[in-house]
């Protein structure tokens, strides 16, 4: 493993630490943020240490952007989001230098306005693993339907 990859909390997380897991493939993992815009938000990360999104091969793009549509329609079937909202922040904001998609899931009227991205957290471990045992179980279901 890299310097960078070893210093990467999100490759940490790929490594087996600790995180709220709503999807593992071979190429990509998805898990809840800690701090979440709204409750359900998951990060889709590659694998491999990728900084940014130029830094990932072309082939995997697509896989990763695969993994994000079926955690999309997990967020509106799981937890009854009405859409999501898809952001990758590459460089400026990214917070993680290890390229990630937000799954954030939303409803009319929830009061997100622009790139202003008010944080909350989950009540509890219980509340969060929950969400994530919700967001597993759809990602399941919709990986069976698909062909």
């Amino acid at each position: 493993m890299s310097a960078a990859a070893e210093a990467c909390v999100f490759c940490r997380i790929v490594a087996g630490s600790e995180a709220a897991r709503v999807l593992e493939d071979e190429d990509c993992i998805g898990f809840l943020d800690r701090r979440p815009v709204f409750l359900g938000h998951t990060l889709i990360v590659p694998r491999g240490h990728h900084s940014t999104l130029q830094d990932v091969p072309a082939p995997l793009l697509g896989r990763l952007f695969t993994d994000v549509q079926l955690v999309t329609e997990a967020v509106e079937r799981a937890l009854g989001a009405d859409g999501a909202w898809i952001a990758v922040n590459n460089k400026v904001s990214q917070s993680v230098p290890h390229v990630h998609v937000h799954v954030v899931p939303r409803r009319s009227g929830d009061g997100l306005k622009g790139f202003f991205w008010p944080r909350q957290r989950y009540a509890s471990d219980a509340q969060m693993q929950e969400t994530a045992i919700s967001l597993r179980k759809a990602v399941a279901e919709l990986r069976q339907q698909r062909p």
